[in-house]
């Protein structure tokens, strides 16, 4: 896939679904936080597209308009490659609709083959452009590829993950991590995660609860610079 995406511009980890895991729940939970506020839309697209710009960078490539960059399905199938470690299908020649749906179709069938239940996804809707199916997708990759494999406990994934950041932040002042919404709005507990395991980066002790956009902007900016962890939020 990867030789058939640069022919194409240019003239092995093995996953298991958890027992009890449920991806509907998961995606279900992503729809209802707001699909019809353009606000949200707008930050799920920077935020999602950074996160595959994360990844595809690896190929050498990347995507600047999320619901565009992925209806010919060759990014995506690209994407799923840099993220599994695993070879898809060879890709349809040609730049038809019907060869765009047949590459999209080997993108959701490898998803589908790593027991994930795509609701409501379907080729057709990613090759026309449709914002929302598409976030819908790369949130439902993200659940799977990047979040699904933390087990702390036999906790689910989030939960586990939420468990994580309480215990790493537990010392510092000023954070009380008890959601993955409110409790990081001022930025400390970001900058506590960074500090707990690189005291050298910055200085928790001088840091205002009150300045949140400077909590948040140190976070993101030590992240990338010393953690090569990419800056996929606005601090506002």
């Amino acid at each position: 896939m990867v030789d058939y995406y640069y022919q194409q511009n240019n003239n092995g980890n093995n996953y298991h679904r958890p027992p009890g895991y449920d991806y509907t729940q998961q995606e279900e939970e992503w729809d209802r936080e707001g699909l019809l506020d353009p606000a949200w839309e707008k930050q799920q697209k920077k935020t999602f597209t950074a996160w595959c710009n994360s990844h595809l960078r690896k190929a050498g490539t990347g995507i600047e308009v999320i619901e565009e960059d992925f209806r010919n399905g060759l990014k995506l199938m690209l994407l799923l490659e840099v993220i599994s470690g695993e070879t898809l299908p060879r890709p349809d020649r040609g730049k038809m609709r019907f060869h765009k749906i047949a590459n999209v179709n080997k993108a959701l069938e490898y998803i589908e083959s790593k027991g994930v239940k795509l609701v409501s996804i379907g080729a057709e809707e990613i090759v026309d452009g449709n914002a929302k199916m598409t976030l819908g997708l790369i949130w439902t990759i993200i659940l799977r590829f990047a979040i699904q494999d933390i087990t702390i406990e036999e906790l689910s994934a989030r939960d586990g993950l939420l468990l994580w950041c309480q215990r790493k932040t537990a010392p510092y002042n000023n954070v009380n991590v008890q959601n993955f919404h409110t409790s990081w709005k001022d930025g400390l507990a970001f900058c506590a995660l960074i500090h707990r395991h690189r005291p050298d980066l910055l200085d928790y002790d001088k840091l205002n609860k009150g300045d949140p956009i400077h909590n948040l902007n140190l976070a993101f900016d030590v992240a990338e610079k010393h953690l090569d962890i990419p800056r996929m939020l606005d601090a506002e």
